[in-house]
């Protein structure tokens, strides 16, 4: 329900009829793949790729990314996981994360482009706008939950929290950040700076050096995800340190020398075949 700009879930499920339960989190994830798979594909049209190569690799994608994203996610969230170990597959429950579906979604791209010899880069160009756009979509799926939320706030637009979903150190809090939405229209805005990219790179004689595109995603998208996780009150942690800011961090670095080396030194970036 939304309030003005007050924020508040109407539940985690979408539909129920009998034992069939179609939740909010798995609706979104499912549409954000589809979707994604679609553009994709339209992406690869345009820049001479076959198609069906994308709904391929979609399918290793999704075998490799939303396992790793889980496991990533438990293995930080350990502690609370020995308790109930049952929970450690309810992923319909939520607690996914998306730089452990990253991290799987790369091993398994490196092993799709050396099998089918195509450039793992190439690959990237066309799958990264997809990706932002499906973060944008399966954000939503946090707010139908009632989690990743941020810290108290009386701002216009904040995001009421049932009390079972609030920490410990908040219950007498009722509104807090609503994390989501904020990285969700950042995703939106990354997404669009992609698409933007990749258009303006079909018009002109020298294309975009490949690879350009997956490097800039892992420059903005971590970004914003740098500012928005310090407002987070459900971070996973190593130690004092927000594990999703450490890794993005390491993701603006590998960024900014993979465009050094593609635009200073102009040299194509290693890849699994030759990126012609």
């Amino acid at each position: 329900m939304l309030l003005g700009f007050q924020f508040q879930s109407p539940g985690p499920i979408l539909f129920e009829a009998g034992p069939l339960v179609i939740r909010w989190y798995g609706f979104l994830i499912a549409s954000a793949v589809l979707i994604g798979v679609t553009l994709s594909q339209w992406l690869a049209k345009r820049r001479h790729v076959n198609p069906e190569l994308i709904g391929d690799l979609a399918i290793w994608l999704v075998i490799a990314a939303i396992p790793c994203a889980r496991l990533y996610y438990v293995i930080f969230q350990w502690q609370e996981y020995a308790q109930r170990p049952e929970d450690i597959i309810a992923i319909w429950k939520g607690g996914i994360a998306i730089h452990g579906a990253i991290i799987g979604g790369i091993i398994a791209a490196l092993i799709f482009a050396r099998i089918n010899k195509i450039s793992v880069w190439q690959l990237g160009d066309l799958v990264v706008p997809s990706l932002a756009l499906g973060q944008a979509i399966g954000r939503w799926g946090n707010f139908f939950n009632s989690e990743a939320f941020g810290a108290p706030t009386n701002l216009p637009w904040k995001l009421y929290i049932p009390i079972n979903n609030r920490p410990v150190e908040y219950l007498s809090a009722e509104y807090f950040h609503p994390t989501f939405l904020y990285e969700s229209a950042w995703n939106i805005m990354v997404f669009i700076l992609l698409i933007s990219l990749f258009l303006w790179g079909l018009k002109q004689s020298n294309r975009l050096p490949v690879g350009t595109l997956s490097l800039v995603y892992l420059i903005a998208y971590s970004c914003g995800r740098i500012w928005i996780e310090g407002l987070r009150t459900d971070s996973l942690m190593l130690g004092p340190l927000r594990v999703a800011q450490v890794i993005s961090l390491v993701m603006i670095s590998v960024g900014i020398l993979g465009l050094v080396w593609l635009y200073r030194l102009k040299k194509p970036l290693p890849d699994v075949v030759s990126p012609q």
